[in-house]
């Protein structure tokens, strides 16, 4: 079952772009690992979300993410409350959630438009339809 970990973290002042760009230039490759997302949710603060194949893929590469994490922690500033540095959490999807299905409406009768008719209209002696004038064609024999 697919899984995810969400880490928040708050970084120095005037730090926001050096951390981002160091997100930018990391290239995750845990066995397990689908895509992550860092979302900006403050003039200082961000969350991770990242999509895992199930949980176990998360707990097998706790030890890297912390290494990972090792290497941008001078950019962090504490959380406070007791949460040091980051404030991860991860755990199963238990819903899906995607865009409402469209349906297709039924058209009844009434919204049908009417067929079109020919034009009962005449057309006078010199006159010429497009499309009508016949052509000569050379046969071969």
């Amino acid at each position: 079952m697919t899984a995810f970990n969400v880490v928040r973290f708050k970084v120095k002042p005037g730090s926001a772009e050096q951390f981002i760009e160091a997100h930018r230039a990391m290239r995750p490759e845990f066995k397990g690992y689908i895509s992550g997302n860092m979302v900006r949710t403050g003039d200082r603060t961000f969350c991770f979300v990242g999509e895992w194949r199930n949980f176990q893929s998360i707990v097998d590469a706790r030890p890297e993410m912390v290494s990972m994490l090792d290497r941008i922690r001078h950019l962090l500033e504490d959380l406070g409350a007791e949460l040091g540095m980051t404030d991860p959490v991860s755990g199963e999807s238990v819903l899906r959630l995607g865009p409402p299905q469209k349906v297709a409406k039924k058209k009844t009768a009434k919204s049908r438009r009417p067929a079109k008719r020919a034009s009962s209209r005449k057309t006078g002696a010199g006159t010429k339809r497009k499309g009508t004038a016949k052509r000569k064609t050379a046969r071969k024999r």
